[in-house]
This record gives structure tokens, sequence and C-alpha cells, in this order.
């Protein structure tokens, strides 16, 4: 029950795994995700995932754990089967909106840090300003480029 990668595929994985450690995150979780946006059929089993990507079939269990927690990937069953199949998301834009509240809080723990750092000079306060600043921001105007971007695509 293998999964074969044309050199296409393969290549493609590699660079999706180099990006995705390029931000400190574990380079298997990268593989399997690069595996899932090129995978047809979309959705594939660990062991598929696995024998794809030769690793053991215990990296593929944490890093779809991991994938599945930041809810890029989604976990399902077949109807009368028992094995677990993934799947890349298909529907990023209410993963953006479910991750919208992040933004609330990352500006107001910028704004208490201010409060704990109120009467400290101006450069020392700058980065938590900063902070505050682009995820207030962010937190007003993500719901709208959200909407304009639905739109856009003729869904709303």
């Amino acid at each position: 029950m293998g999964v074969s990668l044309d050199e296409e595929r393969r290549e493609y994985v590699e660079g999706f795994a180099t990006f995705w450690a390029g931000f400190g995150l574990p380079r298997v979780q990268g593989r399997v995700m690069g595996l899932l946006l090129v995978s047809d059929p979309p959705e594939r089993t660990a062991e598929e995932i696995a024998g794809a990507l030769g690793v053991s079939r215990g990296s593929v269990s944490g890093a779809t754990r991991s994938l599945v927690r930041l809810g890029i990937v989604e976990r399902g069953r077949r109807p009368g089967e028992r094995k677990d199949y993934f799947r890349a998301r298909a529907d990023w834009s209410e993963l953006v909106r479910q991750q919208a509240g992040t933004y609330a809080t990352f500006r107001s723990l910028a704004e208490r840090g201010l409060g704990v750092m109120e009467g400290a000079s101006p450069r020392s306060r700058r980065a938590l300003e900063e902070v505050r600043s682009l995820y207030g921001y962010l937190e007003r105007e993500m719901p709208r480029l959200l909407e304009r971007w639905v739109r856009e695509r003729g869904e709303g």
C-alpha cells in the first residue's frame, strides 16, 4: 500500500520542508504537510505517508498530531474503515478567522507589558508599543481583509 512520489512532487515536498524548518518547526512536519498538499487523492493514511516519505510511523504520528492541533490538517475516517485518513485543510480562511483571537491576546499582553513598564524610557517601551500597535491593527483589519477575500473569490 505504497504511495510513490514522482521527482517533481518529491522536490516540492522537500522544498516545503525546508521552508517549514526555516520557522524553527520540525522538518518532518513540513514533509508531511508538503506531501498532503500535493497528494492525489488528498486523503492519506499514516502508513501511506510514512512509506512515501521513508520515515517511521512514529514520526508521522507525532507530525500529524501537531498539524491537526495547528488546524491545518484534518483527520477523518471513511465509512466502514478503522483507519484514520489525513488531508490538508481546504478552507484556510476559516482557520485564519479562528486564529484572529490571537491578535487580541497578543495586543493585550503588550498592553499589560506597557503597564509593567510604566515610567520606563520610551526606548525601553518601544518594542512593546510596536507589538501593541501592529496586533491592534491586525485585530481590526483582518476580519475586513478576510471578508474582502471571500467576496473576491465569489463565496460571499
